[in-house]
């Protein structure tokens, strides 16, 4: 099975989904999105494919969230492209779907 994960080194919950694709013997690719970020384009498909909205991609505890609390759908994509430190991670891509890792064992069910 091949999988992509969007990843931060620095972060536990991104290193622990990280350890579970490897254990599930998964064929992974990884994206340090902060290196790498993906495109407004890439995060609005990742995020339709998991079913979920910008928002609930948004990473809030970053001070730049703050002022997207009233922001469209848009304007939070146009900001985690402009700035990929406010994008939730990790965000892991199979063939059976897209999760946010939160927590990491959510990563089992795309496996």
């Amino acid at each position: 099975m091949k999988a992509t994960i969007w990843h931060n080194p620095r972060c536990s919950k991104s290193r622990e989904a990280l350890a579970i694709l490897h254990e599930a013997g998964a064929e992974v690719t990884v994206v340090e999105y902060l290196k790498t970020p993906p495109s407004r384009d890439e995060l609005a498909r990742l995020y339709a494919r998991a079913g979920m909205t910008p928002r609930e991609g948004l990473r809030t505890a970053e001070d730049a969230a703050k002022t997207l609390k009233d922001a469209s759908d848009d304007a939070i994509l146009d900001a985690m492209a402009a700035d990929p430190i406010l994008i939730e991670r990790p965000l892991v891509e199979t063939e059976k779907g897209v999760v946010l890792g939160r927590p990491p064992e959510k990563v089992r069910e795309i496996l």
